[in-house]
């Protein structure tokens, strides 16, 4: 690829993630699951370093998203330093540094219901990195892979 075409492919990788921000923080979900190729997938982590949810496919992400963020919940999303890597005109990948902030409600607190592993909290503030690999498809770049690894979490209840 020229210099220019690379220039060009980051740009666009820019602008998707700040299109994922939006959506998050506007609690946009399906929205926000149009920006992953079909098969693609979401793998957030805790601290510790183990998996927290595994979602695949739009649909999927979009649902469990929506059904998890539901309610009185306000979410700030922020991306800041990257390493955008081009691959080839159809493949690139990224790290990004990342912070966000999640507020819950009382309609949005956990009620323990059997399966549902959320931790109950009021105010979580989050730090970390997002790890995603984006494919090009049908002239647009889009998320094909994506896993949240945390440096720190912190909880007020």
């Amino acid at each position: 690829m020229e210099d220019i075409q690379t220039l060009l492919a980051i740009e666009e990788i820019r602008r998707l993630e700040a299109r994922y921000a939006w959506h998050a923080d506007h609690k946009q979900w399906h929205e926000l699951a149009e920006l992953f190729t079909d098969d693609g997938w979401f793998r957030p982590l805790d601290a510790s370093g183990n998996e927290v949810l595994c979602l695949h496919g739009r649909q999927e992400i979009g649902d469990i998203l929506h059904g998890r963020n539901s309610g009185d919940v306000e979410l700030v999303h922020q991306l800041f330093t990257h390493d955008i890597v081009i691959e080839s005109p159809t493949a690139a990948r990224a790290v990004w540094a990342m912070a966000d902030l999640i507020f819950r409600g009382d309609s949005a607190m956990p009620q323990g219901e059997a399966g549902d592993t959320r931790v109950p909290f009021r105010t979580m503030r989050g730090w970390g990195h997002y790890h995603v690999t984006y494919r090009r498809v049908d002239g647009r770049w889009l998320i094909s892979t994506r896993t949240l690894t945390r440096t720190r979490l912190e909880y007020t209840h």
